[in-house]
C-alpha cells in the first residue's frame, strides 16, 4: 500500500511538471530600430531574415528611419511589402518636399518659374529658410500607407505594440511617442534638424529622435519585452578624413552623445545586429538595395540564435492586404486663422464637406495648400465620425510676411536681365498677395502684381507691366512694305508696352480657370532705322475687354513629360487715342492647345497647335500675331517659330504646330529635335487657305540643362524656304 502510494505521488509530480513546462510562456520579443537615413533600409533587410526565421514580434520600438521602418511594420505590413514600399518611393522628391506642378495656380506656377531663390525678408533684414522641406510629402505619403490604423490613438493597440522617439527641440528632452497620430508620430520621429521642419504635438516642437534616444532599449523594455534584438545602423564617430559634407558633419553632432550611451545599450541587447555600411551615408538612397542586402547578411550572421528563438515553422506574416482608397470626409475642421478664410482654405483643398474623396484628392489638396507658402506648418488628422471621417487642419500661418526673390536671364531679344522682385502677403485684406519684379540689365522692364485669392468664389486683381525692347527684326508691322520701300532686310525697332488690367477670375469645374478684365495699354514703337521719313511708327492708347479659359497639369513648364494645357483668350479693343488715324473697333481671339505624352523611358513628345486672328474692321498692325525665334518671353502676339529669327513674321491671322522629341540622356540634360509649320497672312481664315501645305516650317537640334536658375539651352535652328540657319543660346528661367 505504502508503495502504491508513493507511485501516485511520483505520478502527479512528473504530471504536474510536464504541464507546468507545457504551460511556460513564449519570451515576449521586442525589436529595437534605431536612426541613420538612408542606413535604415539595412532594417528591411533584417526584418526579412525574422521572419525566415519564424519570429514574431511582439513590440517595436524605433528612432528616425526606424520609426519609419518600425512603424510600417507594426501597421501589419510584412517584411516584403515594406520593402517594395521603399523601392517605389522617390528620395529626391521627398527630400525636396517635392509639390506636383498641377497642385499649384497659375500664379505660383509663375513664381516657381522665375524666381532662382527666394529669402525671407522682414525688418529689411534679409533671413535664411528654417530647413529645406516642410516634410508634407512625407506626411502624406505617410498618412496613405497607415490608413488602415488612422483611427488608432494608442499605438499599444495597432497590429504589434509601437513607440517612438522625438526630441523636444526647446528643452533637450526626450519624448516617448506612443499615443496619437501615427503618421504624425513617425514624422517627427524622422525630422532631421535643418533637412526637415519641426513637427508640434501635444504643444511640443519636435526634431529627430536620434538627437536623444538613437536606440529605445529601456522604452522596449518597459513595453514588456523579455529578449531584445537590436538592429545598429547609426555611425561611430568619424575622423577628419571622412567627415565630408554638411549631412556627415551634423550626423557626428548628433552622434557625439549617442555613441556613448550605445556601449552599455549594446550590453543589454540580447541579439545585437550591426550592418556593415559604414561607406554609407543617410541620403545614400541611391544605394538602397546594396543597404537592404547588407541587412540581410548582417541578421544571418546570427541567425542560428534567431532560429532558437522561433517558431517550429516560419511565421510568415501575410502582410497588410488592399483596403478601400476612398474617404467618406463629413466635416473639414479648421483652426482659427488670422489671414485667411475658410473658403479660401477650402478652395485649395478642391473638396468640400460631405463628399467622397481618395487619399490621392487629399494628397493633391494638402499640397495645393503647402504651395502657396502661406503657412510656416501644415499637419491634418483623420478622426472618426460614424461611418465616416473628419478631416482635421491645423495650419499656423507663415509670420514672415515678406521676400526677396531674385532671377536672372539671357535670350537674344531681350539680352541680358537681373530681376528683383519683392513680395508682400497680407498687404490690405485677407488672402492677398503684393508682388513686384523689377529687372535691370540691357532692356529695363517691371511687372507689378495685386491678387486676392478667394478660394471658390470669384478673385480679383489688378496687373501693371512695362515691357520694352530695341532690336533689328525683320517685320516693320506693316506687310514689309516699308523695309521694301527702303530695300533693307531687317529695321531696328525701340518697342515699348505699358500695360494695366484689373481682373476677375475663378476655377470652373475645379480644373479651369475661368476671368475676364479691363485694359489700359500704352503702345510706343520708333525706329532710329527711319528717323528721317518716320520716326515713329506707334503712340496710342488702348481700351480693351478680355476675357480667358486656361488649364495647365504639365508637370514641367520647359521639359514637359506629362500632363496637357490650353490656353484661349479674347480681347475687345473698344477705344484709341489712335496715333496713327486709323483705328476701328476690332478683337483678337487666339488660342493654344498641347501635350506631352512619354514614349517609352527617357523619350517624350510634346505637341502644340496655337491659332489666333482678327474680327471686325481691319485690325490695328502693331497687334499683329508676329512669329521667329525661341527662349524669350512672349507677350502681346509674339510667338516662338523655328527657322526664323526674332520676330520675322508678321500678319492679323496665324495657325501653328510643332512637334518635339525629348531625350533626357542624363538626369536633367536633355537632347531634343523640333519641327514647326505655319500658315500666316492677312484674313487668312476667310478662305480654306488655312489648311493649304504649310508655307513656314523650320526644325531645331537643341540641347537643354534643366539648373536652379532655370533652363539653360543651345538651339541650331533652319528652315528650308529661307536657306538659313540660327543659333540660339538662353540661360534662365524667362521673363
Amino acid at each position: 500500500m505504502k508503495k502504491i502510494a508513493l507511485l501516485v505521488v511520483a505520478f502527479f509530480t512528473v504530471a504536474t511538471s510536464f504541464s507546468q513546462d507545457q504551460e511556460k510562456p513564449r519570451p515576449k520579443i521586442g525589436l529595437v530600430l534605431s536612426g541613420g537615413g538612408a542606413k535604415g533600409f539595412a532594417h528591411i533587410g533584417v526584418l526579412k531574415v525574422l521572419e525566415q526565421a519564424g519570429i514574431k514580434i511582439d513590440y517595436i520600438g524605433g528612432t528616425s528611419m526606424g520609426a519609419i521602418v518600425g512603424g510600417l511594420y507594426a501597421t501589419g505590413y510584412n517584411a516584403r511589402q515594406v520593402d517594395s514600399i521603399f523601392k517605389a518611393t522617390n528620395f529626391d522628391e521627398l527630400i525636396n518636399d517635392f509639390i506636383p506642378r498641377s497642385s499649384k495656380n497659375f500664379y505660383e506656377k509663375r513664381n516657381d518659374e522665375l524666381y532662382a531663390f527666394t529669402l525671407p525678408f522682414n525688418k529689411f533684414k534679409v533671413g535664411i529658410p528654417t530647413s529645406l522641406s516642410k516634410g508634407m510629402y512625407n506626411y502624406n505619403l505617410l498618412n496613405n500607407l497607415t490608413k488602415t490604423v488612422r483611427h488608432v490613438r494608442d499605438f499599444n493597440k495597432l497590429p504589434i505594440p509601437f513607440l517612438c522617439i522625438g526630441s523636444n527641440i526647446e528643452t533637450g528632452e526626450e519624448v516617448i511617442l506612443n499615443k496619437g497620430y501615427l503618421a504624425q508620430a513617425m514624422l517627427a520621429s524622422a525630422a532631421f534638424p535643418t533637412l526637415f521642419s519641426p513637427v508640434e504635438i501635444d504643444g511640443k516642437l519636435l526634431v529627430d529622435g536620434g538627437v536623444t534616444n538613437n536606440y529605445p532599449i529601456e522604452a522596449v523594455r518597459k513595453m514588456g519585452a523579455d529578449i531584445i534584438i537590436g538592429v545598429d545602423v547609426q555611425d561611430d564617430l568619424l575622423d577628419r578624413k571622412k567627415l565630408k559634407g554638411a549631412t556627415r558633419i551634423l550626423v557626428q553632432i548628433t552622434n557625439l552623445q549617442t555613441i556613448e550611451k550605445m556601449k552599455a545599450k549594446i550590453r543589454e541587447t540580447d541579439i545585437y545586429i550591426k550592418p556593415d555600411i559604414e561607406n554609407y551615408g543617410i541620403i545614400s538612397f541611391d544605394d538602397g538595395n546594396k543597404i537592404i542586402q547588407n541587412g540581410e547578411e548582417a541578421a544571418f550572421a546570427v541567425y542560428e540564435k534567431l532560429k532558437a528563438l522561433g517558431a517550429s515553422k516560419n511565421d510568415f506574416r501575410p502582410g497588410l492586404s488592399i483596403v478601400s482608397d476612398s474617404l467618406q470626409i463629413n466635416r473639414i475642421v479648421i483652426n482659427p486663422l488670422h489671414y485667411y478664410t475658410n473658403s479660401y482654405i477650402i478652395g485649395k483643398l478642391r473638396f468640400k464637406q460631405n463628399s467622397k474623396i481618395s487619399y490621392e484628392d487629399l494628397r493633391r489638396g494638402i499640397d495645393n495648400i503647402t504651395a502657396t507658402q502661406n503657412f510656416a506648418a501644415i499637419s491634418y488628422t483623420l478622426e472618426k465620425n460614424g461611418n465616416q471621417d473628419d478631416l482635421v487642419l491645423n495650419l499656423t500661418e507663415n509670420p514672415t510676411t515678406m521676400f526677396l526673390k531674385f532671377g536672372l536671364h539671357y535670350d537674344g531679344l531681350y539680352k541680358s536681365g537681373i530681376l528683383i522682385n519683392l513680395t508682400k502677403k497680407k498687404t490690405v485684406v485677407k488672402n492677398d498677395i503684393m508682388s513686384l519684379d523689377v529687372v535691370l540689365g540691357d532692356n529695363i522692364r517691371y511687372n507689378l502684381d495685386y491678387y486676392i485669392d478667394n478660394g471658390f468664389y470669384w478673385s480679383f486683381g489688378i496687373k501693371s507691366r512695362l515691357n520694352k525692347f530695341n532690336r533689328n527684326v525683320a517685320t516693320d508691322f506693316n506687310n514689309g512694305e516699308l523695309i521694301k520701300q527702303l530695300g533693307i532686310e531687317t529695321i531696328n525697332l525701340d518697342f515699348s508696352d505699358f500695360s494695366n488690367q484689373v481682373y476677375a477670375q475663378t476655377l470652373f469645374v475645379q480644373k479651369f480657370l475661368l476671368g475676364a478684365g479691363a485694359e489700359l495699354k500704352f503702345l510706343k514703337i520708333k525706329s532710329k532705322t527711319t528717323e528721317n521719313t518716320m520716326p515713329v511708327f506707334e503712340n496710342s492708347n488702348y481700351v480693351s475687354l478680355f476675357g480667358y479659359l486656361k488649364y495647365d497639369s504639365l508637370d514641367n513648364k520647359y521639359f514637359p513629360k506629362t500632363g496637357w494645357y490650353l490656353s484661349s483668350d479674347a480681347q475687345y479693343y473698344v477705344f484709341s487715342s489712335d496715333y496713327t488715324k486709323e483705328f476701328n473697333k476690332f478683337s483678337v481671339i487666339k488660342g493654344d492647345v498641347g501635350f506631352a505624352k512619354l514614349l517609352f523611358k527617357k523619350v517624350t513628345v510634346n505637341v502644340q497647335s496655337e491659332a489666333g486672328f482678327a474680327v471686325g474692321m481691319k485690325s490695328v498692325p502693331f497687334f499683329n500675331f508676329v512669329l521667329g525665334g525661341y527662349g524669350f518671353s512672349t507677350v502681346n502676339n509674339f510667338r516662338h517659330f523655328y527657322g526664323y529669327d526674332y520676330l520675322s513674321i508678321s500678319a492679323d491671322s496665324f495657325i501653328k504646330s510643332t512637334v518635339t522629341f525629348d531625350y533626357e540622356f542624363l538626369k536633367k540634360n536633355h537632347l531634343n529635335l523640333s519641327a514647326n509649320y505655319a500658315n500666316i497672312e492677312d484674313n487668312l481664315f476667310a478662305s480654306t487657305r488655312w489648311i493649304a501645305s504649310p508655307k513656314y516650317s523650320g526644325y531645331a537640334l537643341g540641347y537643354g540643362l534643366e539648373t536652379i536658375i532655370g533652363p539653360i539651352q543651345f538651339k541650331y535652328t533652319w528652315s528650308p524656304e529661307t536657306g538659313k540657319g540660327f543659333a540660339w543660346f538662353n540661360v534662365g528661367f524667362w521673363f
